[in-house]
C-alpha cells in the first residue's frame, strides 16, 4: 500500500511538469504565452513569482548622488542553468526588465536610492530560428517590446531596430545582453 501511495503522490507532483515533444526548461508552458502565433509579444502575468531574479542595475542621475532609474530583471524558469551550461541563452529563454523610476535620500548607510515607480517594462525572447520574419519587433536573435506601465498587454515599439538597438548595441558581443550585470548567470 505505502509504494503504491507513493506512486500515486509521484504523479501528482510530476502532472505539473511534463514535457510535451520538443519542449526545453527555456521554453516551459509558462513562457509560451508571452508570444502569440504573430509574434506580438506581452508581459507575462506572473514573471515575479515563476521566473527567477536574474539582476539589477542602477541609473545614475544625471547630477548629484543617487540614482534616476532601477532596473530589475527577471529569466524565465531555465533560463539561468541552461545560460551557465554552455554561456549562450537557449531559444525561447525570456527576460524581462522591469524600469522602475528612483528616489534617493540618507539613511544610516549614506545616500540610498529605491525603486518607486514603475515605468514599465522590456520583454525579450531568445528566437535564433527567426520565426517571425515579417515581424518588425523581431530580429538579431530576440524579439523585443517596451511596455509602458499603464498597459502590459500593448508595446510601444514598433521596430527592434530603431527602438532598441541603440542601446544594445554595445552588447553585441554578448547576444545583445548586458550579461556582466547578472551575476545568476555565472558559475
Amino acid at each position: 500500500m505505502k509504494i503504491i501511495g507513493a506512486v500515486v503522490l509521484a504523479s501528482l507532483v510530476l502532472l505539473p511538469v511534463r514535457r510535451q515533444p520538443g519542449m526545453t526548461a527555456a521554453n516551459d508552458p509558462k513562457t509560451e504565452k508571452v508570444v502569440d502565433a504573430s509574434g506580438n509579444l506581452r508581459v507575462p502575468g506572473d514573471y515575479r513569482t515563476a521566473y527567477q531574479f536574474l539582476g539589477s542595475w542602477a541609473v545614475a542621475t544625471d547630477q548629484g548622488q543617487g540614482s534616476k532609474e532601477i532596473h530589475v530583471v527577471y529569466a524565465s524558469p531555465g533560463t539561468i542553468t541552461a545560460y551557465r551550461k554552455n554561456g549562450h541563452f537557449a531559444d525561447g529563454s525570456v527576460l524581462v526588465k522591469e524600469v522602475f523610476e528612483a528616489t534617493s535620500g540618507a539613511m544610516t548607510t549614506g545616500t540610498v536610492s529605491h525603486a518607486q515607480n514603475l515605468k514599465g517594462w522590456f520583454v525579450l525572447v531568445k528566437d535564433s530560428k527567426n520565426s517571425h520574419p515579417g515581424n518588425k519587433l523581431w530580429g538579431n536573435g530576440w524579439g523585443w517590446s517596451w511596455f509602458d506601465a499603464a498597459n502590459p498587454s500593448k508595446t510601444t515599439s514598433t521596430d527592434f531596430k530603431a527602438d532598441c538597438l541603440p542601446c544594445h548595441e554595445p552588447a553585441r558581443a554578448s547576444d545583445w545582453i548586458y550579461v556582466q550585470g547578472y551575476p545568476a548567470l555565472r558559475q
